[in-house]
């Protein structure tokens, strides 16, 4: 290990790279729940790929595992370092290559903040479409890297249906390029949609092309308060029957309502007991959400329609519904998602386990495709409910995967759901990745550990 530091230091100037113990925790895990606390050897700052090639034969050389790193926000463990590892930030190759507005399109290298695209992109009338609710400070690299979603994935998709070719560096230094300039192409293996979502386990992602959208001309936005969660879901069903495709619908339960009330100071509890948020966008946006609202009325909802200011606050607001608090072994949140048939029922369920074993919950969700973010928890403190929270994780993994679900719809596996994997995905199929994994990477140097169960390494 002492001639591969040397071998970085002769490479990298101080400011590149780091040792210091605490710069070296900082950089050792993400926002998911930590399994093992390790600390990596070094933090290698990349500010071009060239560095990312450099770091990956040196790597490759002395057989040190490599963890990329954008801005940390990742709530899976999938940036947690591992034993003996190099940690490879990307967050200084942040520069906007070129925003081509008639193509549509943008180049971007990976540690490009996703608000910071959407403002350059929107001087040209357009925005980049995925939008998780840390877009504020997250990287496209990160975003790239789990498949992120967002608010707005109910009409526009996830991340791979945004990203359109990539620069990835493999696992001994080589650079390739795969997909397209184009929105249309199917020359050869989608290659391209393979790194996505691969969590950095393939290669390291050091630039890519994404489409980009029109900003809408017009955007209404609806708060539906419902007395409780369950009606307020079945509003979601009703929805789709009207043959609408609203941009975003966001739902919050109750408790979710509180904890923002007390951490933002403000007042949605009072206003019902669940709220379904909604936007639709484009020149039918004030159509369709008259016709949303004739539906939810229907239900029971109190409904108003939001100007700018207050609709911005409300969305903001449900950015921040995760709360303060990160996950730790006295709370995590999940990322199940369900057909949306499924959805009301799942939501009962998630309700029942949580009362079963005598845990707190409180739910979010991207309720446009099905995507839930239930937050189980007990008190600080009390470890011997640690177990119940636990169990009641387990078994709404369980349920979820029963209804046809999976255990994640835009988080990633990382290294904390790779214990439920092989509940989802037969052994065969989980085989088959592994063979991909070993001809990406056949020293198993790409983020160990992560995104599939044990075996990935040759």
């Amino acid at each position: 290990m002492s001639t591969f530091l040397g071998e970085l230091a002769a490479a990298f100037p101080a400011g590149q790279l780091e040792t210091d113990p605490a710069l070296l925790a900082a950089y050792a895990v993400d926002q998911g729940p930590v399994l093992e606390h390790r600390l990596p050897v070094a933090v290698v700052f990349a500010e071009r790929m060239e560095d990312v090639q450099t770091v990956m034969r040196l790597a490759a050389g002395h057989s040190v595992p490599v963890v990329a790193r954008g801005a940390g926000t990742g709530v899976s463990g999938g940036a947690h370092a591992t034993e003996g590892c190099l940690v490879l930030s990307l967050e200084r190759m942040n520069r906007i290559l070129e925003i081509h507005a008639e193509d549509e399109v943008a180049r971007v290298e990976p540690g490009v903040v996703n608000a910071d695209l959407n403002a350059a992109a929107a001087e040209y009338g357009l925005m980049y479409a995925p939008d998780p609710a840390s877009y504020r400070i997250s990287t496209i690299g990160g975003n790239i890297a789990t498949n992120a979603g967002g608010l707005r994935c109910a009409k526009y998709g996830v991340t791979r249906e945004s990203v359109l070719a990539l620069d990835v560096v493999l696992a001994d230094g080589t650079l390739i390029h795969t997909g397209r300039r184009t929105f249309k192409g199917v020359a050869g293996y989608d290659l391209t949609g393979l790194f996505v979502g691969s969590e950095g386990t393939l290669g390291i992602v050091v630039g890519a092309t994404v489409r980009l959208r029109y900003l809408p001309a017009e955007v209404e936005t609806l708060a539906a308060f419902f007395p409780e969660f369950t009606t307020a879901a079945a509003g979601v069903l009703a929805v789709g029957k009207a043959r609408v495709q609203p941009a975003i619908m966001e739902l919050l339960d109750g408790n979710t309502l509180i904890q923002l009330d007390r951490e933002q100071g403000s007042n949605l509890r009072s206003r019902g007991g669940a709220l379904l948020l909604i936007q639709t966008d484009g020149f039918a946006a004030r159509t369709e959400a008259e016709i949303i609202r004739r539906e939810l009325t229907g239900l029971g909802a109190t409904i108003t329609a939001e100007d700018y200011e207050e609709a911005v606050r409300l969305v903001e607001l449900r950015r921040h519904s995760r709360g303060a608090e990160v996950d730790d072994d006295f709370r995590v949140g999940e990322d199940v998602a369900v057909p949306r048939s499924q959805l009301v029922h799942y939501i009962a369920e998630l309700q029942r386990i949580a009362a079963d074993h005598g845990v707190g919950l409180k739910v979010v969700a991207h309720a446009g495709d099905g995507n839930l973010h239930p937050t189980f928890w007990v008190g600080s403190g009390e470890v011997q409910k640690v177990p119940a929270l636990n169990a009641a994780l387990d078994e709404s993994i369980d349920v979820g995967l029963a209804l046809g679900g999976t255990i994640t719809g835009e988080h990633g596996i990382g290294q904390y759901k790779v214990r439920w994997l092989p509940r989802e995905q037969r052994e065969e199929v989980l085989e088959l990745q592994r063979s991909i994994k070993r001809l990406f990477d056949p020293h198993g140097l790409l983020n160990p550990g992560k995104a599939l169960p044990a075996g990935i390494e040759a």
